[in-house]
């Protein structure tokens, strides 16, 4: 039986926290807010994104205005900053290691589909990703289903095994996805929320970078040869 790694896009594959605290200063500037550091970020950051905006004391009327046009403000601000993010430490060896063990690897995220499929091009990892699960543009992103109401599906139509299935993401939202579908969770660091904030979600595993998943991987029985 071959396991399936389901990761989480942003802050968790890509290295691009500094990006989003990049954006939100740039939107709370645009707005005459005062601007925030890493820490405030990571203490406040939540999907969707108006959470974060509402609880930095925007007022309704601006997050709406920054929603405007399909959340054009945001979204060209991002695209803009995040064209240069790498991975995350050991993302790509894990990846590798997946498509030499003939695992599934899939994405799921509250993105846009083809931006990330993009960034995947880019970073020369498309080839490595058996399926994109994501927003399909930016008129329907948290308009439809949830990241878990979609993952939930794509597991039923796939006939995939929840007890062989890990999802790997940076915030509470994946352990909360984990408990509900009975897979096994992995919380990392250094993505969009603060280490206390992942460890009071109580996920399975907690690790620092990517290369500390295979031994968790192998713990369970996977991957014993790599």
């Amino acid at each position: 039986m071959k396991p399936a790694l389901v990761f989480d896009w942003n802050g968790t594959l890509l290295d691009d926290a500094h990006v989003l605290l990049q954006t939100t200063n740039t939107i709370l500037d645009r707005f005459g807010r005062r601007t925030i550091d890493m820490a405030t970020f990571r203490d406040h950051c939540d999907v969707p994104l108006s959470i974060l905006y509402r609880s930095l004391g925007m007022s309704d009327s601006e997050i709406a205005d920054m929603d405007r046009d399909a959340g054009a403000m945001f979204h060209d601000t991002y695209e803009h900053f995040a064209g240069k993010a790498d991975l995350r430490e050991g993302a790509r060896r894990i990846l590798e290691i997946a498509r030499q063990q003939d695992a599934s690897s899939i994405i799921v995220s509250n993105h846009i589909a083809e931006p990330l499929r993009s960034q995947l091009r880019r970073l020369g990892i498309n080839d490595y990703i058996n399926e994109v699960i994501a927003f399909e543009s930016r008129a329907t992103q948290f308009k439809s289903m949830t990241k878990g109401e979609r993952l939930r599906r794509y597991i039923q139509e796939n006939d995939i095994k929840p007890s062989a299935t890990f999802i790997i993401g940076d915030m509470p939202v994946e352990t909360n996805i984990a408990r509900d579908l009975g897979l096994i969770s992995v919380s990392i660091t250094g993505g969009f929320v603060s280490d206390s904030r992942l460890q009071a979600a109580e996920p399975d595993y907690i690790i620092r970078s990517h290369h500390e998943l295979l031994p968790i991987l192998q713990g369970h029985g996977f991957f014993r040869d790599a």
